[in-house]
């Protein structure tokens, strides 16, 4: 190859290298969301939800945040204008510039960094700026490529027509169609869309571009955009978050922060980038004549590239270096002459080796442009982290022969981003949040409550005896019993919920969604808080001895006020007070009146654990009967006679036990004794035809071990196949539909029936219904109470019963009380009933001996 040949290269090299460099530098309720098509940014998919990056980012912060997104598809200019207009609450995709940024609110960190390129037809070649003289270009109207690729036009001095487009794919077709020579498109968009169409893609990029949402100029925008914002902080640093996931879903990456390299080189670069185009016009003309200019020019180049504090490198096919410029030696400890041949294996560890040689032949052997975040450890042990962008490089015959990367040293940045987030809103000695963010997470939490009803509480926590540790040990190990404590907080606590320290040894923990019930919600922080004063009790090692501390806790349920966090935490304080003045140990709630009735509670929970061990608890049974009054099987409850609060109604100790979990054992319990009585029943004659029917709790029916310990009880006792009957209700069923339907399907094939109790008073869907093992449909009692007066539980029964006989199920009335129920039910077409009119519950016993004789009853008995 000769010396000019070879010079021109080098040039060609240089120049691509300056190309990549600039691009690597600035590579309430309901939120309306304005959408137009500009994959993988933002797109909108079938279904009407808002798709690629932006769309996915914005879900996963409306789920946290409790927000419904309502998505505006519109044209670009026509989201602008509706956004302006305060018609739109967010728009997703916004490149920011000095006009826009007077018109909306941006958030403050950039979602992904992008530029504009300029695509055409393969028969026109385009490889500069000023090749563009006397063609026209499709521009995105209200877009910032037009205005800002008319500038770059005007300094260059050529004549360039510009034609004003609604759509990026608007442009493409007057590509395709010969209106227009070119037309400039953003590089996410551009690349995919072109390869479908079969444009091509120029070497001619531009306009570095930070892509942010943008909302109207009004207080709600800026509340909406510091969400994003908290979000995107928390997210961007953590290597398994929502954020990284979706940018590798979408394979694009956006950087933590658009400036790591100093402001002065953008326009240094493209004052290199004027240069280096304008030496390529020289030298084309003087080529043959001037050798000793190209060498001159070569010269200049290598110092500019030396000048740049960015990291600048030339990798051939095998991943050889074959150029590094002066900051790849000095990280190295190499002089250029010395690397030159070598690869990462030779100057990184070996796992930094592989990491670069994976992402390296992406850009050889695909062609692909990478832009990513790299942590890159020398043999030497040094560690730094860079902003990196590889492009490849083409002969003439578009054959990739090589890469040249550029990576950004941007360590220092990450450091200092961490220590001023750490600092601004994190405890220095414990690492739990600090008032200032607690105060945010918990007007948060409050907000949420607020719109979904779901209870929450703010537990605050005083150290009974931090003071003496501090005093006679140091503040060296006061610190350390702090850091200690706030270990054992956080290990209480969900991820949801928010741990902080507000000053000296106050703590307090912020708990959400407790429920709806505001008195489940309290025994639940209640059970929490007497976690923590059992953790905290737990001896702590100070290193010179041993040390055990105290504390009382203060609570303030979400519902004591209506005047946000600092309200809430004052409440807090205020109940803290009233423990700290009965002694260690002590938690108090804010409302003192509620202290009889969660008393009350917690009693009850107690006696009814002991209930359930020693086996306390009775079954009744209530008969099922047919038209002509005999008994087909029956229904088994539970009653409770206890001897301090005496006979108890199964409305109110059931709760408790769904709330505390003890409805587990207890229907475990109840469901091993309908096994037991279905056997005895079994060598009956009479008896033996009966089945018996138990409700499952919902949080029975989730258990793992559910269907292995219904398996193990019909084994072990020979239930017949049939007689067993599951009562579940409609609510169930939207509980996770396809594990529910999984394991009826089990357990029916163990001989166990269903019948679904409270028909049409949840949320069953009919097509649930087809899926379902389902032999039977329970009419409400409370449509059979009223069928003789309201004509609309009438009408309501009528179609059970038919919807019944449609999908060949029985249908079965339950609260029968009079007669006149009974015949009306008849005449709707019921066949199955059971109620008081046919029986009371009564113990096991007293049906055995009334029905052995015979299965008819007469109605209205005793």
């Amino acid at each position: 190859m000769s010396p000019i040949t070879n010079g021109l290269r080098v040039i060609a090299i240089s120049v691509a290298c300056w190309l990549g460099v600039v691009l690597s530098v600035q590579a309430q309720t309901t939120i309306k969301v304005g959408a137009y098509e500009n994959p993988p940014k933002v797109t909108v998919a079938e279904s009407g939800e808002l798709s690629g990056v932006f769309g996915d980012l914005l879900y996963e912060i409306a789920e946290r945040e409790g927000w419904q997104i309502e998505v505006i598809p519109c044209r670009w200019s026509e989201c602008l204008a509706m956004l302006a207009a305060g018609d739109l609450d967010i728009m997703p995709d916004v490149a920011l510039t000095e006009i826009r940024d007077k018109n909306y609110i941006f958030n403050e960190l950039p979602v992904l960094h992008s530029w504009s390129q300029l695509y055409t037809l393969d028969d026109r070649s385009i490889n500069n700026l000023l090749e563009l003289d006397g063609l026209r270009v499709a521009v995105l109207r209200d877009a910032v490529q037009g205005p800002y690729l008319r500038e770059l036009i005007i300094n260059f001095g050529i004549n360039v027509e510009f034609m004003q487009v609604g759509t990026f794919d608007e442009g493409f077709a007057a590509v395709l169609a010969g209106r227009a020579d070119a037309v400039a498109v953003n590089h996410f968009y551009g690349e995919q869309r072109s390869r479908e169409l079969g444009l091509k893609q120029t070497p001619v990029m531009f306009q570095p571009t930070r892509l942010f949402y943008a909302a109207p100029a009004k207080a709600d925008g800026r509340a909406l955009m510091m969400r994003i914002d908290r979000w995107l902080a928390d997210w961007r640093s953590a290597a398994d978050s929502p954020y990284q996931e979706i940018m590798k879903k979408w394979g694009v990456y956006a950087p933590d922060k658009p400036d790591p390299i100093s402001k002065w080189l953008l326009p240094s670069l493209f004052g290199v980038l004027v240069l280096a185009i304008l030496s390529l016009m020289i030298l084309r003309h003087q080529v043959k004549k001037k050798s000793r200019a190209l060498l001159e020019s070569e010269q200049r180049s290598n110092i500019i590239l030396n000048s740049i504090d960015a990291f600048i490198y030339i990798k051939d096919a095998q991943l050889k270096y074959r150029y590094a410029n002066k900051k790849v030696c000095e990280l190295l400890g190499e002089t250029e002459q010395s690397i030159i041949g070598k690869s990462d294996l030779d100057l990184f560890d070996a796992t930094t080796a592989e990491v670069l040689r994976v992402t390296d032949m992406k850009v050889i052997e695909r062609g692909e442009r990478v832009v990513n975040e790299e942590t890159n450890r020398t043999l030497e042990g040094q560690e730094r982290q860079f902003l990196s962008v590889k492009i490849p490089l083409r002969d003439a015959d578009d054959f990739v022969y090589a890469l040249c990367g550029i990576s950004t040293d941007i360590t220092e940045h990450i450091e200092i981003q961490e220590q001023l987030n750490q600092l601004a809103y994190y405890d220095g000695v414990t690492g739990l949040a600090n008032r200032k963010r607690v105060v945010q997470q918990l007007d948060h939490a409050v907000a949420s409550y607020r719109r979904t009803g779901y209870e929450g509480a703010v537990l605050a926590i005083d150290l009974i005896d931090f003071t003496l540790v501090n005093d006679s040990l140091g503040h060296h190990f006061g610190d350390r019993l702090l850091r200690t404590v706030a270990e054992r907080l956080e290990s209480a606590i969900d991820d949801t919920d928010c741990a902080a320290r507000l000053g000296s040894d106050d703590f307090v923990l912020i708990l959400e969604d407790l429920g709806p019930d505001r008195n489940e919600a309290i025994l639940t922080a209640r059970r929490l808080a007497t976690e923590v004063v059992n953790l905290i009790e737990k001896p702590i090692d100070l290193g010179v001895r041993t040390h055990t501390t105290a504390a009382c806790i203060g609570i303030s349920m979400f519902s004591d006020s209506d005047n946000g966090a600092t309200e809430l935490i004052k409440n807090a304080d205020i109940a803290l007070s009233e423990a700290k003045a009965l002694g260690s140990g002590t938690i108090r709630l804010f409302n003192p009146e509620m202290q009889q009735s969660i008393s009350r509670r917690l009693h009850l929970e107690a006696a009814l654990r002991h209930a359930i061990d020693d086996s306390l608890m009775e079954l009744y049974m209530q008969p099922q009967v047919d038209m002509e009054g005999t008994v087909t099987g029956g229904e088994l409850l539970l009653r409770w006679q206890d001897e301090e609060f005496g006979s108890l109604p199964p409305n109110e100790f059931i709760p408790v036990a769904e709330s505390s979990g003890l409805i587990v054992p207890l229907g475990n319990w109840v469901i091993e004794e309908a096994c037991r009585v279905l056997q005895q029943w079994s060598t009956d004659p009479e008896l033996s035809k009966l089945q018996l029917a138990i409700n499952i709790s919902p949080r029975q029916f989730r258990q793992a071990s559910f269907v292995e310990f219904i398996e193990s009880c019909i084994a072990r006792y020979q239930v017949p196949r049939g007689k067993l009957e599951l009562e579940i209700t409609e609510n169930m069923l939207i509980d996770n539909v396809d594990m529910t339907i999984t394991r009826m399907s089990k357990l029916g094939e163990a001989g166990v029936r269903f019948s679904l109790d409270d028909f049409g008073t949840g949320y069953a869907s009919l097509a649930y219904l087809k899926r379902l093992p389902i032999y039977q449909l329970k009419i409400d009692q409370s449509f059979v109470r009223d069928v003789l007066t309201d004509i609309n539980d009438a009408v309501i029964v009528e179609t059970i019963v038919g919807l019944g006989e449609s999908l060949d199920l029985d249908v079965i009335a339950e609260g029968v009380e009079t007669a006149a129920q009974a015949d009306t039910l008849r005449d709707l077409g019921c066949r199955k009933f059971q109620g008081h009119y046919f029986g009371r519950p009564q113990p096991i016993d007293f049906w055995v001996e009334r029905l052995k004789t015979s299965l008819t009853i007469e109605a209205a008995e005793d």
